[in-house]
């Protein structure tokens, strides 16, 4: 599905900004600059490295600094804005085309000269390629100069002093003990060293650090004849080897393809989306097994966004195997009938502040178990789900228990144990300590899970039948509100129960749903009169008194609007899932659905070429926000266009299992 972008597109520093590319190399390590090849933010990179895979990342070339000379005239290819000055750097008045089919290739046209620039990640290594092709087409030598712009640290930091010492030298740039590895079969010339201050715009607008330095020490450069067509390759790395560029973008390429044809989907939309999910599957170095990125360039592997993620991302482009890998290594660290929520490297000790992803857990085992059929791994996981149901059960951390009415109620003090986890300043914006209804309905649905996974064992399912009925009776009565068709959103006595926030509707698209047929479409029909956009669903609905509808400023002000209306595209999709399941997985409901995911295209073309964003502004989701390419947005998408093919026919049905007495 390639994405072709004009002048139109790109007139000016900050159009040119507003989309960005990502490629990432299975370690964490990625590349991600903007369509007109500049930083507007200081953890983009032409080649940001997992030191330790996945989390610890640094950024090796920050960015490149291109010019053209044809006869006694420069001009820029690439583009960039300064801090403290003016004027920028203005290739993108060269700029053709941008296109992302995969990978980025830029083209510019300038004086006679044409020249297409490729970018690419060499796969579970720390290397990035950067590819020329030179065509002089004017009566003069041309002769294009590229300086690599290092930065030589964490990928977050904005570097702020000059105490730096860079050195070039046999094929290598050295800040101290840090070496990044240059390759190149054009000329390479040491300089000087030199810094420059950028701006970044896209942190200023978040409240980050706006600006931060970069520093050069050596430049590569091509002398093209009149008439003569040349192509160059400079690569980069933290580690020696010989990498052949030209072939890194063939692999790449061949690779991404592969995941597209090879996922079972047939929609162009469904390919693309395969494609963009194997961003977020890594290797986690402390682990040994598989993971997931919650998002770019922000966050770092979650238990709960990577149990959101997995069933999309993994099981429904076919990715069984890492879907097994993942599971296994959560199933491995549980502790206290809870998960991980987080994996801090070095010595720390995982974090376990999640009150959902245990059970997520249990539902990915069965979605695994539904499409691939495989009791082995149901026996496998088995004993860690008892453990899970039976924490739940007798109470565990985090205020973590089940009441006399069968429902589990969760957090304590300033805990935040749902996905609407913010505290900022000692202040929780979004408190929902209580009986939040998705955990309630994620409880239900597991406890069904493991009463039918152990008829198929043959055990006994430890009461969880019995003890389901009676939360299915409990969850109805307490969170379903008759006068208003929707389900409250914790049960805890504040007026934080009756706001209507899009959590609710999760407890209609799980895998088993607590409320009735008639409930669970209502509940359905009231979120899309509520809280439906295009883009996502709102976290909360406008005519609340809590409700922000923009998601800006100091870190203080955004988390304060980051559930109190922002919009999210991941829930979206359980949305969307829902209008299917509730409208009988009908040809018309499918159609309809279709309809709505028309504006899934534009999402794929703005913010990052290919991929989903995490957030868009409540009052008007024009413009994404937060991580530029979110997991579990891409996951959730891609389960709505499998259930859809399998309805319309275009591809086979991947769940075998449904479960017996699901009412929906």
């Amino acid at each position: 599905m390639a994405l072709i972008y004009g002048k139109q597109d790109l007139e000016g520093l900050t159009k040119g900004e507003a989309v960005c590319c990502l490629l990432t190399n299975g370690l964490g390590g990625y590349a991600s600059v903007s369509a007109a090849f500049s930083v507007s933010r200081c953890d983009q990179g032409i080649l940001v490295s997992a030191a330790k895979a996945p989390n610890v990342r640094r950024t090796l070339v920050h960015r490149l600094r291109e010019r053209l000379r044809v006869g006694d005239r420069w001009d820029y290819l690439s583009s960039q804005g300064f801090a403290g000055q003016e004027g920028e750097e203005d290739g993108w008045r060269q700029l053709s085309a941008f296109t992302w089919d995969h990978t980025p290739c830029w083209r510019y046209q300038t004086r006679g000269v044409q020249v297409e620039r490729q970018l690419c990640m060499a796969w579970e290594a720390n290397a990035a390629a950067v590819l020329y092709t030179v065509e002089n087409l004017s009566d003069s030598p041309c002769l294009l100069e590229i300086v690599p712009q290092f930065k030589f640290a964490s990928k977050e930091d904005a570097l702020t002093r000059r105490d730096m010492t860079l050195t070039y030298g046999a094929g290598k740039v050295t800040a101290g003990e840090e070496v990044c590895y240059l390759t190149t079969d054009a000329r390479v010339e040491k300089r000087p060293q030199g810094w420059e201050l950028l701006a970044y715009p896209r942190d200023a607008q978040d409240g980050r650090p706006g600006e931060g330095l970069a520093a050069s020490c050596c430049a590569v450069t091509k002398l093209v004849r009149p008439g003569k067509k040349q192509r160059f390759a400079v690569v980069f790395s933290d580690a020696p080897g010989s990498f052949d560029g030209w072939q890194l973008l063939e692999r790449y390429r061949e690779r991404k393809l592969a995941l597209a044809e090879g996922c079972g989907l047939a929609h162009p939309m469904a390919k693309a989306l395969a494609a963009a999910a194997d961003a977020f599957i890594c290797r986690r170095e402390s682990t040994g097994g598989k993971t997931i990125l919650a998002g770019y360039p922000l966050f770092s592997d979650w238990g709960r966004d990577t149990m959101i993620a997995l069933p999309g991302c993994c099981l429904s482009t076919g990715r069984y195997d890492d879907a097994r890998s993942i599971l296994r290594t959560f199933l491995a660290y549980e502790k206290d009938g809870l998960v991980p929520n987080l994996f801090p490297e070095g010595d720390a000790p995982p974090m376990y502040n999640t009150a959902d992803a245990a059970l997520l857990l249990i539902d990915c085992v069965w979605q695994y178990y539904t499409r691939t059929g495989d009791l082995d791994f149901v026996k496998e996981a088995y004993p860690v789900m008892e453990r899970i149901i039976r924490a739940y059960r007798k109470g565990t951390r985090h205020g973590i228990a089940m009441d006399g009415d069968g429902l589990i109620r969760a957090g304590q003090g300033m805990d935040q144990v749902t996905w609407m986890d913010v505290c900022v300043d000692g202040v929780l914006p979004t408190p929902r300590h209580g009986k939040p209804v998705e955990i309630n309905a994620y409880w239900y649905s597991a406890l069904r899970v493991m009463e039918t996974c152990a008829k198929a064992l043959g055990c006994s399912d430890g009461g969880c039948g019995t003890l389901a009925k009676k939360v299915k009776k409990a969850f109805a009565r307490e969170f379903y509100r008759e006068d208003l068709g929707c389900l409250k959103d914790v049960l805890c006595g504040e007026p934080a129960e009756d706001q209507l926030r899009c959590n609710q509707i999760w407890a209609v698209s799980i895998s088993f749903c607590p409320l009735s047929k008639a409930q669970a479409r209502a509940v359905t029909e009231t979120v899309y009169r509520t809280l439906y956009t295009s883009c996502g669903l709102r976290s909360l609905w406008p005519g609340d008194p809590q409700y922000r509808g923009v998601y800006n400023g100091s870190r203080f002000q955004r988390d304060m609007a980051y559930h109190q209306g922002t919009v999210w595209v991941f829930p979206l999709g359980g949305f969307l899932l829902a209008w299917l399941k509730t409208h009988g997985n009908s040809p018309e409901a499918a159609a309809q659905v279709r309809i709505w995911l028309e504006a899934l295209e534009p999402m794929l073309r703005e913010g990052c070429a290919g991929q989903l964003p995490e957030i868009y502004d409540g009052d008007f989701p024009a413009q994404s926000k937060g991580c530029f390419a979110q997991a579990w947005s891409v996951g959730e998408l891609l389960r709505v266009l499998e259930a859809l093919e399998a309805i319309e026919g275009l591809a086979p049905a991947k769940q075998t299992n449904t479960g017996e007495d699901d009412p929906i």
